[in-house]
């Protein structure tokens, strides 16, 4: 039987899931035969983020017990404040976050985006979590995951040195870690 893995994609609705759809690939065929991953199009409702969180919970809801999550860039953000703020009753195999955005600052636009200040404390640590990101990001800064890696010390980091925002369309590193857990 198949591990089941679900994808959610960066910013933007069709663009991040037109971007991302190569990572998507890449993971695919590094996972080979043994692994089912589904690659949702989070589409915005008109608010911020939560129409998005909403429709990452009801994906999750909907998958197999055992699964596994991925994000990139903004959906990996938005999988993180969604498996804080709400409540998941499926059983979780592990989370994959690449290229994941650390939402600061005071202006109106950034507040919707913000994990809460206790985050840490909700997420299961049972769960394997894994975070990626490559020194050369050209979009969400390196220093990013210096903070996921004070709030998150249980979490396994990988730092890369090349790839940019996209890891050069490949996802061999992750696809390795998943066969791992």
């Amino acid at each position: 039987m198949a591990k089941h893995v679900l994808f959610f994609h960066g910013s933007g609705s069709e663009e991040g899931y037109d971007a991302d759809a190569k990572l998507a690939a890449s993971l695919t065929l590094n996972l080979g035969s043994g692994y089912s991953v589904r690659y949702p199009l989070l589409r915005s409702d008109g608010t911020p983020d939560l129409g998005r969180r909403k429709q990452i919970g009801r994906e999750i809801s909907t998958s197999e017990d055992g699964i596994i999550l991925a994000g990139h860039s903004f959906g990996a953000s938005m999988l993180l404040a969604c498996l804080s703020e709400l409540e998941i009753k499926k059983k979780i195999a592990g989370i994959f976050l690449m290229g994941t955005p650390f939402w600061s600052g005071d202006e109106d636009w950034v507040q919707a985006f913000k994990l809460q200040p206790d985050f840490a404390e909700k997420l299961n640590r049972k769960i394997p979590l894994f975070l990626y990101h490559c020194l050369d990001d050209e979009e969400v800064p390196f220093g990013h995951l210096a903070i996921y890696k004070k709030q998150l010390p249980w979490a396994t980091f990988r730092e890369i040195p090349t790839g940019g925002h996209q890891f050069n369309n490949d996802l061999t590193l992750v696809a390795n870690d998943i066969k791992l857990i």
